[in-house]
């Protein structure tokens, strides 16, 4: 989509007044400075998909609408976890980190800030393994996401 202001808010209008809901989204620049990439993702038939794809293409911010889902892809969400640790539950915190494959980014006499990338999924299931209680904050980016192989974006 064109980079230039009130193009994301056109973008979510669109979705909110037809009652479809933006499960996440991500936008930033390219390494064209005036384009951005939207990646949005939405939960709907195929026939609802097809819709918001008509409607996404009518916008005139909008260059190119492309249904990553279509084909091969890799997708990857960012997540900053900050979790509590203390006495005995810092080495456990530790290795479930290393588990998943995360880094602890800051620490604190009482805390732990954890980055982890990785599919939607593998963030929730880190979050499932964690006791509840210590979790004290989440922030997620939402997915990205970009074709595998030689299938790239073209405009």
């Amino acid at each position: 989509m064109e980079n230039e202001a009130g193009a994301l808010s056109r973008v979510a209008g669109l979705f909110s007044s037809r009652g479809y809901n933006i499960e996440s989204l991500t936008v930033a620049a390219t390494e064209d400075p005036t384009l951005s990439r939207m990646t949005l993702v939405t939960v709907g038939s195929d026939d609802v998909v097809e819709q918001i794809t008509k409607q996404l293409n009518k916008l005139i911010e909008v260059v190119k609408v492309v249904d990553l889902s279509d084909g091969v892809h890799i997708e990857r969400e960012l997540m900053l976890i900050k979790v509590r640790a203390v006495g005995n539950d810092r080495e456990e915190i530790k290795r479930m980190a290393d588990i998943f494959r995360g880094r602890i980014i800051d620490v604190t006499d009482k805390s732990y800030t954890i980055e982890l990338t990785g599919t939607g999924s593998k963030l929730d299931a880190f979050i499932e393994a964690m006791e509840r209680s210590t979790i004290l904050e989440t922030v997620r980016t939402g997915a990205s996401g970009i074709g595998r192989g030689e299938r790239i974006l073209k405009i």
